[in-house]
C-alpha cells in the first residue's frame, strides 16, 4: 500500500507540473532487438473481465513497435491459473497482424491464481526449443498481476533469474511491496511498477525501454536519432589492444554511395553524422582482430524527417515605433536569419539579419499605428531557405488612458471618468473585474469618457481597466483598484493606482 501511494503522489505531481500522460500515438519501428519475451498473464478468477481486456491492451501497447522474426523479437503468454497453460509458443507468430489478432484473441481462464506453479512452468518454456524459445538471447519475463497469489512464488521466481531472465512486475492491485520488490529483477526501481489497470499507459513508455536496454545490450543499435545524425552503440568485443573496428554505412537505396570509418577497439560507440533525412541506412560494425573472430553485426537505421524552421512567427511587445519578433524552433542546422519588414500597403522593404543561434530580435524606428508584414527566412547549412511570414501592427502614438478616477453615484454605484487618449481613437473598453459577482465589458465611442458600474458589493475591492481601441490593435489600458466600503459605513470609495 505505501508503493501504491507514493506511486500516486508520483502520478499526481506529475499531472501538476504540466507534464503529460504517454498516449498510444503512432511508434516508430523498433529493430537492431533480439529477445524472447514472455508475459505472465494473471488470467484466475481473481481477476475482472474489464481488467483483463486492459491488461491485453498494455500488452499489445508495450511491444507493437518491436520488430518481430527468429533475428528479432519473440513473444508468447503464458497464463496463471489453476493449471498453467501457454497461449501459443515464441515462434508462431513472427508480424505485427498475427501477433495482435494473437493477443486480442486470447480468452480468461478463471480458476486459482497458482503464480508458483506458472513460474515454474514459465522456467521450462523459456529456455525450451519446444517452445519456440532460443538458445543465446535476452530473455524477458513480464509478471502482470493483481498482486494476489494461492502458492509460493520467491523459489521459482529466484531459479527463473539465476537462469538469467530479466524480471519486470507490474502490480495493478494491492500486491505486498517487500515480496515484489524481492521477486523483480534488482534495483525493485527500474523493474517494479505498481499502478491502476485504467493508467496502465502511463508506464508504457518507461517499461518498454527498460526492456529494450535488455534486448540490444548485445546488439549493435542505434539511439538518438536526428534528422541528420545517429548514435551507434555496441557491446565490447574488443580491447586497445587486441584489435580494431570497422563500420561501414550507406543508404539502403544507394549501395554504392557508402562510407568506412575506423576505430579503435577500446571504443563502444559512434556518432555518425552529416546524413540525409528520412534515409534508411545500412549499418555494419566489423571487429578486426588477429586473436579472436566475432562475427559482424548490422543493423538498419532510418533518419527522421528534417526539422524546419520556422515553424511559427510570434510578434509581441508591439509600441508605437517598434515591435519584437520572435520564432520557433531554432535548430543546429540554420547558419543565420533574414527578416524582411513593411509597411502595408507600399512597396518599401528593410533588411535585419542575426545569426542562426538567435531566435528573436527587435525591430524598431517604425511609424505608428502601421500594419507590416513581416517575413523571417532561414538559410541552412546545406544552402535550402524556408520563410514564414506574419503581420504587425504598431501601436498609436500615445496610445493610452490616462487619470482614471472614481465617483461615487449611491450604494453599490460607482462613476468611472478618464482622459482621452491621443491618436484616433475607435472607442474606449471598459471592463469591471468584481470581488463578488461576474465580471463585466462595457464598450463606448471614443466621444464618452466615463460609464456607471453597478451592482458592486459593498466591503469589496474590484479591478477596473479602461483600454482606448483603435482601428488595428487596442492601446494601453489603464487599471485602478476600487473599493466599495460596507453599506453600515458612509458611503465612500477609497482607490490606489495599480503598481
Amino acid at each position: 500500500m505505501l508503493a501504491k501511494a507514493v506511486f500516486s503522489l508520483g502520478l499526481w505531481l506529475r499531472f501538476a507540473a504540466g507534464q503529460s500522460t504517454p498516449g498510444r500515438g503512432p511508434q516508430l519501428p523498433i529493430s537492431n532487438s533480439e529477445g524472447d519475451i514472455l508475459f505472465l498473464l494473471d488470467s484466475s478468477g481473481s481477476v475482472s473481465y474489464y481488467e483483463f481486456s486492459k491488461v491485453k491492451e498494455f500488452m499489445w501497447d508495450l511491444v507493437h513497435p518491436f520488430t518481430f522474426g527468429p533475428k528479432d523479437v519473440q513473444t508468447s503468454i503464458i497464463h496463471i491459473s489453476t493449471t498453467p497453460t501457454m497461449e501459443f509458443p515464441f515462434d508462431q507468430y513472427l508480424s505485427r497482424e498475427t501477433l495482435h489478432k494473437a493477443i486480442q484473441g486470447t480468452q480468461q481462464l478463471m480458476g486459482d491464481t497458482n503464480t508458483g506453479k506458472a513460474l515454474s512452468y514459465a522456467k521450462e518454456k523459456l529456455f525450451s526449443d519446444g517452445a519456440g524459445a532460443r538458445p543465446d538471447v535476452p530473455k524477458v519475463l513480464v509478471w502482470v498481476t493483481d498482486g494476489f497469489s494461492t502458492d509460493d512464488i520467491s523459489e521459482p521466481m529466484q531459479l527463473l533469474k539465476d537462469m538469467g531472465a530479466m524480471v519486470f512486475i507490474v502490480s495493478t492491485g494491492r500486491g505486498n511491496y517487500l515480496e515484489l520488490s524481492a521477486a523483480a529483477s534488482q534495483p525493485p526501481e527500474k523493474h517494479l511498477h505498481f499502478v491502476d489497470v485504467d493508467d496502465l499507459p502511463i508506464i508504457t513508455k518507461e517499461l518498454r525501454d527498460a526492456i529494450l536496454d535488455v534486448i540490444q545490450a548485445n546488439r549493435l543499435h542505434a539511439v538518438d536519432i536526428t534528422s541528420s545524425s545517429f548514435h551507434l552503440m555496441w557491446p565490447q568485443l574488443l580491447s586497445q589492444e587486441t584489435g580494431y573496428y570497422t563500420i561501414e554505412y550507406a543508404p539502403t537505396d544507394y549501395p554504392a554511395r557508402k562510407r568506412t570509418k575506423q576505430v579503435s577497439g577500446a571504443h563502444t560507440s559512434l556518432i555518425l553524422s552529416n546524413l540525409a533525412p528520412e534515409t534508411t541506412y545500412e549499418v555494419a560494425l566489423i571487429p578486426e582482430s588477429n586473436i579472436h573472430y566475432f562475427p559482424p553485426q548490422t543493423t538498419r537505421v532510418t533518419t527522421l524527417a528534417e526539422e524546419i524552421t520556422p515553424a511559427q512567427v510570434f510578434i509581441s511587445e508591439s509600441g508605437p515605433h517598434s515591435f519584437h519578433v520572435s520564432w520557433a524552433p531554432t535548430l543546429d542546422s540554420v547558419l543565420g536569419y533574414q527578416i524582411l519588414y513593411g509597411p502595408l500597403p507600399g512597396n518599401s522593404v528593410k533588411l535585419l539579419e542575426v545569426d542562426g543561434r538567435s531566435n528573436s530580435t527587435v525591430v524598431e524606428n517604425l511609424a505608428p499605428n502601421t500594419t507590416y508584414l513581416v517575413t523571417v527566412t532561414a538559410t541552412y547549412r546545406s544552402g535550402k531557405e524556408k520563410s514564414l511570414s506574419a503581420k504587425a501592427c504598431t501601436q498609436e502614438e500615445g496610445s493610452k488612458v490616462r487619470h482614471l478616477r472614481f465617483e461615487d453615484m449611491g450604494p453599490n454605484t460607482l462613476k468611472a471618468s478618464w482622459d482621452a487618449a491621443d491618436g484616433k481613437v475607435q472607442g474606449y473598453r471598459v471592463r469591471c473585474r468584481r470581488q463578488t459577482g461576474p465580471t463585466s465589458v462595457i464598450s463606448v465611442s471614443p466621444q464618452v469618457h466615463s460609464v456607471l458600474l453597478t451592482d458592486l458589493a459593498s466591503g469589496t475591492t474590484n479591478k477596473v481597466c479602461v483600454k482606448p481601441m483603435y482601428k488595428n490593435q487596442p492601446g494601453k489600458g489603464l487599471c485602478r483598484m476600487v473599493h466599495v466600503q460596507p453599506a453600515t459605513e458612509a458611503q465612500e470609495y477609497k482607490h490606489r493606482q495599480r503598481a
